[in-house]
């Protein structure tokens, strides 16, 4: 999996309207009015604008997770890694999308895909390794290509 980056650009603000009582996903409920409502992307995802990146998601090794191609990430830089987070990751060079597993008994860190065509990764001393950064949202497009 290879991922485009892009750096976040932070310095304007783009306050969309939302329905912040919630959508039902279940029976409908009657149309809410939202007139003035708003949120600003920038500042309610990005809490460190310096070390935050888009990044466009290309390949399919975290599809049934459901992450998939086109799929836009956001990363921060600044967050310390932890066991079982999504993470960009360089290995040897190049970038892939993985969860990070620390094997606590054989003391063996791995990158685990989420689909069953890849096997996880084990990082080894003979790898150049880094967690490149914390992945924190996944934006989606649901619309269908045609």
């Amino acid at each position: 999996m290879e991922l485009e980056i892009f750096r976040a650009e932070t310095d304007s603000s783009l306050e969309l309207e939302y329905a912040d009582a919630g959508i039902q996903a279940g029976f409908p409920s009657p149309a809410q009015d939202y007139a003035g409502e708003t949120i600003d992307l920038n500042r309610d995802l990005i809490q460190h604008p310096a070390s935050t990146f888009y990044g466009r998601v290309v390949g399919d090794s975290m599809r049934e997770e459901g992450i998939t191609e086109g799929d836009i990430l956001v990363i921060d830089k600044s967050l310390e890694p932890e066991d079982g987070d999504l993470a960009v990751c360089c290995l040897d060079g190049d970038f892939t999308l993985k969860r990070i597993k620390f094997d606590r008994r054989s003391k063996k860190l791995y990158l685990m895909p989420s689909n069953r065509k890849y096997q996880p990764i084990e990082v080894t001393p003979d790898n150049e390794f880094m967690v490149w950064g914390v992945v924190l949202y996944t934006i989606k497009n649901n619309r269908r290509r045609r």
